[in-house]
């Protein structure tokens, strides 16, 4: 399960054996959620929060921080995305301490 930010106390990640569309886990406690990326011609077009079967959503401020979050950072969780699972790249570990705004 590579860990690729911390944020806020959220942890996103990937699980090792992952699958498209490329997605993301936020979890904080015991609530998780994903975002799954859209792409199309090497540009995302569309971030979508989903639920993640058998847990229960971060629940709201936490939520809405792993939104901003995802939205600001969208790009480098693509790039961590590719370099893990399609290049087979380790990926480095950040923990983010400044609220996005």
């Amino acid at each position: 399960m590579p860990k690729i930010f911390e944020y806020l106390g959220i942890l996103i990640f990937f699980y090792s054996n992952e699958h498209e569309p490329i997605h993301v886990h936020g979890k904080f406690d015991k609530f998780e959620s994903k975002a799954e990326f859209f792409i199309v011609d090497g540009k995302i077009i569309e971030i979508r929060i989903k639920s993640v079967k058998g847990r229960k959503p971060l629940p709201g401020k936490k939520l809405k921080d792993f939104e901003n979050f995802i939205e600001f950072y969208a790009e480098r969780i693509v790039s961590k995305w590719i370099d893990y699972f399609v290049m087979h790249k380790n990926v480095e570990f950040e923990k983010i301490t400044s609220r996005i705004k």
